[in-house]
C-alpha cells in the first residue's frame, strides 16, 4: 500500500512550514502517521484484510520502530510489515537544502547501527521488511556496493544479499538486483524522464544556483530514480530482450555484459547465489525464529559487519568486509563450525578479502 499512513490529514489541513526562497511548504511534518491513520487502518484490516488470505505491507516514511510496532505487530490488526525508509536516507547530503541528492557511499558504521536497530526494537513484536531496492532506490551493487570493475560487482553484491537475507524479516528482491544491474550511468540530463530529478536539477541548478550543473549531474548517476526503472536486462539483444521496440526508459549501456541469460549460464552467477540464500530461508529455522545479535567487539569496526542468527540448535555467524581492502580480523568461531555459503571459492580463515561475504553454521 502506497504511502499508507499519509491517509490521515492534520484537522484544518494547516499550511506547512515555507522559508522565504521555497516556492512551495513541505507536507513531511504534518502528513505522515495522522491522527486518524490506525483507526483507519484497523477498519480495513477487519472489514477486507482479515477475511482473506494475504500479506500486507505498508510502504511508510517517517516513521520509527516504536510506529512501526503499531502498524505491524505481530498481533494482525493493521498491517502485516511496513516498509521503512531509514537506511535508504543514510546517503543524504549533509546540506539539508539538497536533500537526498549526493554521490558519496552510506558508512558501515551508520548502516550496521540502523539495521541493528531495526532487528532488535521489533523482535517479538513485529516483523521486518528486509530490502536494499525498490521503484524508488537507485540499484543497490552502485549505491552500497562497488561496480568499478566485473569482480566488486559480483562480490559486493552477493555480499549485500547475504546482509539481509540472513537477517529477521522477510526479503524483498527487486526486479535486476539477482543479476546485479547497476545505476544507469547516464551523462546527460536529457536521459532522465523521472520529473523529480528533472525538476530537482532546475530548481537546484538555475533556480537557486545551490549546486553546479556537472556535480548535479553525479548526484542524479547516484540517486536518480531512472536508474531503478530501466528495462529489464534479459538478453544481449537489441534493447537487452525488453521489446522490439525503444522503450520509453533507456537501456543500461552494460546490459550486453549483464543480462539474464549470462546469469543462467554462470554457475557461480549472482542470480545462483540468491537462490541458495532463499533456500537457506525455506529450511533452516534458525533464519526465521532466531534472535539477532552483533558480535561482540563489532559495533565500531569500520571495515567489517558481524552479526549472530541463533537458535537452541543452530548459531550463524555472519561476516561481512563492507570494504576493497583485505583486513585481519579473528572471530572465535568451534573447530566443528561448517562454513554453510561464501562469495569466495577459499576460506583465508582471519584475511577477510575486498566484499568478502562468509557465513558459519554450528
Amino acid at each position: 500500500m502506497d504511502v499508507i499512513n499519509l491517509i490521515s490529514k492534520p484537522a484544518g489541513l494547516p499550511d506547512g512550514p515555507r522559508t522565504a526562497d521555497e516556492k512551495y511548504a513541505t507536507v513531511e511534518g504534518f502528513v505522515p502517521n495522522g491522527p486518524r491513520v490506525h483507526e483507519f487502518l484497523r477498519e480495513m484490516n477487519q472489514n477486507v484484510m482479515s477475511k482473506r488470505k494475504m500479506i500486507t505491507v505498508g510502504e511508510t516514511p517517517n516513521v520509527t520502530p516504536a510506529d512501526a510496532k503499531r502498524y505491524a505487530d505481530l498481533h494482525n490488526r493493521e498491517l502485516n510489515m511496513v516498509f521503512q525508509f531509514e537506511h535508504m536516507n543514510l546517503d543524504a547530503n549533509p546540506n539539508p537544502a539538497l536533500g537526498k541528492w549526493y554521490d558519496q557511499k552510506p558508512k558501515l558504521a551508520d548502516l550496521r547501527a540502523n539495521l541493528t536497530k531495526w532487528q532488535t526494537e521489533l523482535a517479538g513484536t513485529a516483523w521486518n521488511s528486509l530490502y536494499w531496492n525498490n521503484h524508488d532506490q537507485p540499484r543497490v551493487v552502485s549505491r552500497f556496493g562497488d561496480d568499478s570493475t566485473e569482480d566488486y560487482r559480483v562480490k559486493s553484491a552477493k555480499m549485500l544479499a547475504t546482509m539481509t537475507h540472513f537477517m529477521h524479516g522477510t526479503p524483498y528482491i527487486y526486479e535486476g538486483e539477482e543479476i546485479g544491474m547497476t545505476n544507469a550511468g547516464f551523462t546527460k540530463l536529457s536521459d532522465y524522464v523521472d520529473l523529480e530529478s528533472i525538476n530537482a536539477y532546475h530548481q537546484l541548478v538555475d533556480d537557486q544556483g545551490l549546486v553546479e550543473p556537472a556535480t548535479m549531474l553525479k548526484y542524479l548517476a547516484m540517486h536518480s530514480r531512472d536508474n531503478a526503472r530501466t528495462p529489464m536486462q534479459w538478453n544481449d539483444s537489441a534493447n537487452a530482450g525488453f521489446s522490439a521496440h525503444q522503450p520509453w526508459e533507456k537501456v543500461t549501456a552494460n546490459y550486453r555484459r549483464i543480462n539474464v541469460a549470462k546469469a543462467l549460464a554462470d554457475p557461480d552467477s549472482i542470480f545462483y547465489y540468491y537462490q541458495q540464500l532463499i533456500k537457506f530461508r525455506h529450511t533452516m529455522p534458525v533464519i526465521t525464529d532466531g534472535t539477532y545479535a552483533l558480535v561482540p567487539g563489532n559495533e565500531d569496526d569500520p571495515a567489517i559487519f558481524a552479526y549472530t542468527r541463533r537458535d537452541k540448535a543452530t548459531t550463524l555467524m555472519v561476516i561481512l568486509n563492507y570494504t576493497d581492502q583485505a583486513v585481519e580480523r579473528h572471530y572465535t568461531v568451534p573447530k566443528t563450525a561448517k562454513l554453510l555459503i561464501s562469495n569466495y571459492s577459499d576460506d583465508q580463515d582471519d584475511t577477510l578479502r575486498p566484499y568478502e561475504a562468509k557465513v558459519y553454521q554450528y
